[in-house]
């Protein structure tokens, strides 16, 4: 599974950073994926980081 930010959705709240600090990270005001960890989708902290988000900015997807 896939995992991403849509920076056109997020307001930088960094709930995912703090959720899942080893695949997020806070950049620039914005939660970004860390380079390498865009296949995390299946990781528990993830998924609570994408059901947490108060923008529904992280996405999961096939």
């Amino acid at each position: 599974m896939k995992v991403s930010v849509d920076r056109g959705v997020c307001y930088g709240s960094a709930e995912c950073a703090h959720r899942a600090p080893s695949v997020f990270a806070f950049e620039d005001g914005y939660g970004v994926v860390r380079p390498g960890r865009e296949t995390a989708g299946d990781d528990p902290q993830v998924r609570e980081a994408a059901e947490k988000c108060p923008s529904q900015a992280v996405v999961i997807s096939e």
